[in-house]
């Protein structure tokens, strides 16, 4: 039996609370006033690799609420306005289990270059609520950054992914 790993069962505690406190801690963590060279750390949105990971690994009723928590926990940890992440993170999670099929047997570049786009569609979704929210058009270059930097978060992304991608065969 060397070589066989049983799969595991979709634990809510493994799949959907760990990887929120998870987040939640991160983004306490990295919010440090910290500059370099006179720069800002960028606002992650730790979120949104969860939010890819659990349309990728399945459809289900509970991570759109554990969603909805944790943007609204940004937006008050932030200070934006009530509901800005809380969308936005639906959106993507939504554009996302849209695509869910077409990602399936897709190399690693390929659903990296699709969580960008789910970064992408996030950032825009909070752009266009700011600009809505403002009256006043945010930095364009600022969003582009902040796409930029949270795409570079698909490796957390990928682990969940992969930590999970067997347990429920009957969605794949």
């Amino acid at each position: 039996m060397s070589g066989f790993q049983a799969t595991r069962p979709l634990d809510p505690w493994r799949w959907l609370v760990a990887p929120t406190l998870i987040c939640v801690v991160a983004t306490i963590f990295l919010a440090i006033p910290l500059r370099v060279f006179g720069l800002q750390l960028p606002e992650f949105v730790f979120p949104l690799a969860p939010a890819f990971a659990w349309a990728v690994i399945r459809p289900s009723i509970l991570p759109p609420f554990f969603l909805l928590g944790m943007g609204l926990f940004l937006d008050l940890f932030w200070g934006g306005p009530l509901g800005l992440w809380a969308i936005s993170l639906l959106a993507a999670y939504a554009g996302v289990l849209a695509t869910r099929s077409v990602m399936n047997n897709q190399g690693p570049l390929v659903i990296w270059a699709w969580y960008g786009a789910a970064c992408l569609l996030a950032t825009g979704t909070a752009y266009m609520l700011t600009m809505l929210d403002s009256i006043a058009v945010p930095s364009l270059i600022g969003a582009g950054w902040q796409v930029l930097v949270n795409a570079a978060l698909y490796p957390f992304a990928n682990r969940l992914i992969q930590r999970f991608e067997d347990a429920d065969v009957r969605f794949r």
